[in-house]
């Protein structure tokens, strides 16, 4: 019965964690996708102002 109750632990132990490194990739491709978004305004504003 110990043996089932640890492994019931070590299996939403492995849950959560998968859960916040699935949260925290979501983060960081949204922020990662919003630099390149500034990034290619920023050229585009730097041609636009060299034409």
């Amino acid at each position: 019965m110990m043996i089932h109750a640890f492994l019931k632990r070590i299996a939403m132990l492995i849950a959560m964690v998968g859960s916040l490194t699935l949260l925290a990739g979501c983060n960081t491709m949204e922020g990662l996708g919003q630099d390149t978004q500034d990034l290619g305004e920023s050229i585009e504003g730097e041609a636009d102002d060299h034409n």
